[in-house]
């Protein structure tokens, strides 16, 4: 049995306990070994990619019993590409945390990390919805410590909402999974792809009422309209590498979304095959309006990226939800795209503030370094924006291109190209008020008794915040080779018979 594909999760659930009762207050240990097991499941993820890359449904059987009576484990090329996603950001997240002291304003952040990395990376593994909601658990409570790291009463106030909204989210996907369970009798994936074909129209009624509380579930998850409120508030108040890493967490619910209504409730699914479609779109449309409107009216900072996020989330679910492979390319392009530019956002905003008084769109004497920030958050901002030459061009192009249908393209067009220009003179003010008006002020003498004490950032601290821009800047020079691989993973991921057969075949290899 290839043990490998159940080491993301296996790896960070022993190290973080270990973290946690044993080197909570030796915070240099804590460093070294947290850093140690990101590598080490950085090195994985490549691995798994790489065994993945042979266009085979790989299983991992816990116990050896066969599906679906058993616990599985899927290994594809898009669980193999998100683990990857989650892994290199984690990394670049963890090291800009200890580089700037963030991780040392608690004693819990380094176990908490870990925490948040096993339930994402079991999230994307996991063949089964039960253990899908195991895992967004996991995951969310670990965000819960990580979202009120180092207190405040701003934080904690956002905190509570996002904990009341989550937990909503968590009861609405208990009441689906007791509901398909009872009209179905499984809920392994593979499973339901194979039983739900087989349910009479006229008795299909619990399996839709099911597929539409998932629906909503993973909307939650993905902010998208109308249940997005939660992430501006959220994003804006977090520190801001815990911000950075939550860049992945909305597409965990975007990776469901893909998984459960392409696999379980995909064609041949009696009233449920359009049933997601139908309500995605109008939804992402209007989402990325909402992101769009939230950059150009935001005040400060951090609330201006958060809603940035929310309109690549917009973006993102317009491609998904077509359904097709080659809308779905498009999308899976430009979600690893967007999780680097917003978690590359965020990493810039955190040391411009440091290095000012207040996050606020304001114009205050120039800070030190100011002209390289400037250069970074023009070089994250145009990424996210998708404006030439990074790979957000390249991404909304890839999406646009997909969205020819005369039905849609409209809606989605207008909504995309429109959303795009505000984003752009969102983030043009926004510059212009942090960096170029700044430098005015400095030169006439402004008063700057009210700023900090200002710290050149080291080459540590700069050195996560560049990966992530030469990231963006490598998805768009060697966007034809990423393209192929996301076109084969599109493939892979609409071929239900062969998921079906991989997952439940006793003699499958593993």
């Amino acid at each position: 049995m290839m043990h490998w594909i159940i080491l993301p999760v296996v790896l960070p659930a022993l190290l973080a306990p270990l973290i946690g009762f044993v080197m909570r207050h030796d915070m240099t240990l804590a460093r070294v070994a947290s850093v140690t097991g990101t590598v080490l499941l950085l090195a994985t993820a490549i691995g798994l990619a790489a065994l993945a890359a042979d266009g085979a449904t790989h299983i991992y059987r816990l116990g050896n019993w066969p599906a679906p009576f058993g616990i599985v484990l899927v290994l594809d090329r898009l669980s193999a590409l998100m683990i990857l996603l989650t892994a290199s950001l984690a990394l670049i997240v963890l090291i800009h945390a200890i580089a700037t002291g963030w991780d040392a304003r608690g004693r819990h952040f380094h176990a908490l990390f870990q925490f948040q990395l096993m339930g994402i990376c079991g999230a994307f593994l996991t063949g089964d919805i039960f253990n899908l909601f195991v895992f967004f658990e996991v995951l969310l409570i670990a965000s819960y410590g990580l979202m009120i790291h180092s207190g405040g009463r701003d934080r904690m106030r956002a905190g509570l909402q996002y904990v009341v909204m989550n937990l909503a989210g968590s009861t609405l996907f208990l009441f689906a999974l007791g509901t398909l369970y009872a009209s179905t009798g499984t809920l392994n994936i593979a499973d339901l792809a194979a039983r739900i074909p087989e349910i009479p129209p006229e008795e299909a009624s619990l399996v839709r009422v099911a597929a539409m509380l998932l629906m909503i579930v993973f909307a939650v998850k993905a902010a998208l309209f109308p249940v997005q409120f939660w992430l501006p508030a959220t994003y804006a108040n977090a520190p801001a590498p815990v911000a950075a890493l939550f860049a992945i967490m909305t597409k965990v619910g975007a990776y469901a979304i893909l998984r459960i209504h392409t696999t379980a409730f995909g064609p041949g699914s009696p009233g449920t095959e359009d049933l997601a479609s139908t309500w995605l779109f109008p939804a992402a449309i209007v989402t990325i309006a909402i992101g769009a409107f939230g950059v150009l009216g935001a005040r400060r900072l951090m609330p201006l990226i958060a809603f940035s996020v929310v309109g690549s989330m917009g973006t993102l679910l317009v491609a998904v939800a077509a359904f097709s492979p080659t809308a779905t390319t498009a999308a899976l392009y430009y979600m690893v795209h967007s999780t680097f530019a917003a978690a590359c956002l965020f990493l810039i905003a955190d040391l411009v503030v440091t290095q000012r008084a207040a996050d606020t769109l304001n114009p205050v004497p120039a800070t030190v370094q100011n002209g390289l920030f400037a250069a970074l958050f023009f070089a994250a901002a145009i990424a996210m924006a998708g404006m030439p030459p990074l790979s957000g061009f390249l991404g909304k192009l890839l999406v646009l291109d997909a969205l020819r249908d005369p039905g849609a393209m409209v809606w989605a067009w207008s909504a995309i190209l429109g959303g795009s220009l505000l984003t752009i003179v969102g983030f043009a003010r926004a510059g212009s008020a942090l960096f170029w008006k700044s430098t005015a002020l400095a030169g006439q003498g402004g008063d700057a008794s009210s700023a900090p004490a200002q710290i050149k950032a080291g080459p540590t601290q700069l050195a996560p915040t560049m990966v992530a821009i030469a990231v963006l800047a490598g998805l768009a020079a060697f966007a034809g080779p990423v393209a192929s691989y996301l076109e084969a993973t599109s493939t892979q991921l609409f071929d239900r018979a062969g998921y079906i057969a991989a997952v439940l075949d006793p003699a499958t290899e593993e």
